[in-house]
């Protein structure tokens, strides 16, 4: 069974498709990064995950628990930090946390305790009875956070957790993403900021006009780019003095004396190395280039936009 699970999960507003037949599979304890650009779908997704708004066609699950037959059930296991809002500007952050655990009937006491924990993990223990409308942005987060964990979820879901945060809140927040996954619970987070998901992410979903592009780890999702596409450097102790090679390959250049580029629909780095040597060359240096994350969301999301 999955953390989070969706069939066909699809929304229409106005004759607009935001999502679109998104098929999603998280595995329990890891850390999902969904990235995409600004107007993707992220936001509708995870609200549609968190049983917010109902989706035109198709069903999620939150472990194992369908979404749209029990919205409440999943509410309780599910803790949600919005991009912005959610906060009582004039009331202090203990108080926020308190507030916000009445919905899930919690005693006093153990509301207390609990939010007085979360303010020290998040680093606001201190300025606990300061009101939030005074906290700076990086604060405000750590605050959305702490209250997005009041009742201890299994599955958390954070969206564009480190929108307006200076580089020190940033690192702060991909420490206590990682604090997280420590300690057993499942993290969804969206963000269009494509260094955040790679950093602390153990699978990323890409998405552009409602519609998943790629899903898997970054590993997965590089290999399955290149499928067909494969581009090899050649290097030898010699100049090179060919004009052809019998080896499978769709095309081929060269990049200088000693060094050749080629093209290939697969790897073919071993076939290349013994019909240069059995040609009486050294090959000295030979490399497949796999593509970064980024050329892969630009080529996904961008090229596909110009298409």
């Amino acid at each position: 069974m999955y953390a989070i699970e969706t069939e066909n999960l699809t929304k229409v507003y106005n004759g607009t498709v935001a999502v679109d037949h998104l098929n999603l599979k998280v595995k329990k304890g890891t850390v999902y990064g969904f990235l995409g650009p600004n107007g993707a779908g992220k936001t509708t997704t995870i609200l549609m995950l968190l049983g917010l708004v109902e989706p035109t066609e198709g069903t999620a699950y939150i472990a194992g628990i369908n979404v749209m037959e029990k919205p409440v059930e999943v509410k309780r296991i599910t803790g949600f930090m919005p991009a912005e809002g959610g906060l009582y500007p004039n009331m202090s952050a203990l108080d926020n946390l308190l507030y916000f655990s009445k919905f899930y009937r919690m005693p006093r006491n153990e509301a207390e305790k609990r939010a007085k924990e979360l303010l020290d993990l998040v680093g606001l223990r201190e300025v606990a009875n300061k009101k939030a409308g005074e906290f700076s942005t990086g604060m405000k987060q750590r605050l959305l956070l702490a209250q997005a964990l009041i009742n201890d979820p299994e599955v958390l879901f954070l969206d564009e957790p480190t929108n307006g945060l200076d580089p020190r809140g940033v690192i702060e927040m991909r420490e206590l993403i990682r604090e997280l996954k420590k300690d057993g619970k499942t993290v969804f987070f969206s963000s269009h900021i494509l260094p955040e998901v790679e950093e602390v992410s153990d699978e990323i979903g890409i998405i552009s006009r409602g519609k998943l592009l790629a899903s898997g780890s970054q590993e997965e999702i590089k290999r399955k780019f290149i499928e067909g596409r494969v581009v090899i450097t050649v290097e030898t102790k010699q100049p090179l003095e060919i004009s052809g090679l019998s080896t499978e390959v769709t095309d081929w250049h060269r990049e200088g004396p000693n060094r050749i580029t080629v093209y290939a629909s697969r790897d073919v780095r071993e076939d290349l190395i013994r019909e240069l040597t059995g040609m009486g060359y050294t090959v000295t240096d030979i490399h497949l280039h796999e593509p970064t994350l980024e050329e892969v969301f630009l080529e996904l999301v961008y090229g596909r936009e110009r298409e």
